[in-house]
């Protein structure tokens, strides 16, 4: 059954997100401030909305994938008044736990349904299919958007109350970003012994060094030929969204009062990477690490 779906947010993630959407035969209708992500959705079977109230009108379901929680809530005051009555919002950008309850509020309020489902698995991941899915709402909203998130990704997992997705998916980046600064100074550090890459990731790979940021999304060009490094760190994931979910990381440690040094030092580490190499993948950091341990020996 055809479903009318609102997408609002065409980039990287949302425009492969959409189009998987409407290749399932729903009929999805698109906006975006770029003109260029405005072109590939069109191509991509979308129909383009001249706003994103003009893309809301008529639809059962609104997706958004945007920058920031302002970016949600600003939106939200836009469309969430003439949206048709009961409405279902799925707001999949990352934001502040805080905003995203906020949100799930103003649609609520208006006699909507609403659930917050962040993602996890990158561009490729959202234009496979297979990206996860951590989704807060109630029982009844997370069951009606399953279907959707289905299509888009492989996993989903229903964290509980709204704003518990955005909880999720934060928790998980700063497991992320500290694991990936772990694996890259592990490889400078084996590159200064005399090891090589190869020869540390065979080890790492299948001991007690594995994981995530190693196996799939390798920081060395060489063991794991589709990871970011053998392409000149074309993101993936970007240095620039590694900054932005660590910075929201950085924000909920500190008010929750949370002892989390490493979470806080891979939060400042990225900050840096980021001001000068945000557009390339955030494995990339492991050439800043090199780069300030010497060079290779």
């Amino acid at each position: 059954m055809s479903t009318v779906i609102a997408f609002l947010g065409l980039g990287h993630m949302g425009g492969p997100m959409a189009a998987n959407l409407a290749a399932a035969g729903h009929d999805v209708r698109g906006f975006d401030l770029v003109p260029a992500s405005l072109d590939q959705a069109r191509a991509k079977g979308i129909t383009v909305a001249e706003s994103a109230a003009d893309a809301v009108a008529g639809a059962s379901v609104v997706v958004t994938m945007l920058p920031s929680g302002r970016h949600v809530l600003d939106c939200y005051a836009d469309v969430v008044p003439t949206a048709d009555a009961g409405t279902l919002f799925i707001d999949s950008s990352t934001i502040d736990v805080a905003d995203a309850r906020t949100a799930a509020d103003v649609a609520r309020a208006a006699g909507h349904r609403a659930v917050d489902a962040p993602v996890s698995g990158g561009v490729g991941g959202a234009t496979a299919g297979t990206l996860t899915f951590m989704v807060g709402g109630d029982d009844a909203a997370v069951a009606e958007a399953n279907p959707l998130l289905e299509i888009m990704g492989r996993k989903i997992v229903h964290c509980g109350q709204s704003g518990n997705g955005q909880a999720a998916k934060l928790c998980n980046n700063m497991i992320l970003g500290v694991s990936m600064i772990a694996v890259s100074e592990a490889f400078v550090l084996g590159e200064k012994l005399g090891l090589t890459n190869q020869a540390l990731f065979d080890v790492a790979s299948t001991a007690s060094g594995q994981c995530w940021a190693l196996t799939t999304n390798c920081p060395v060009p060489g063991p794991v030929p589709t990871s970011p490094a053998n392409n000149d760190y074309t993101p993936g994931f970007a240095a620039a969204l590694m900054r932005k979910d660590l910075g929201l990381v950085s924000e909920a440690v500190r008010a929750n009062g949370v002892e989390a040094q490493l979470g806080m030092l891979a939060s400042a580490m990225y900050e840096a990477y980021a001001a000068e190499h945000g557009d390339r993948d955030f494995s990339g950091i492991v050439q800043d690490i090199r780069e300030r341990s010497g060079g290779t020996a």
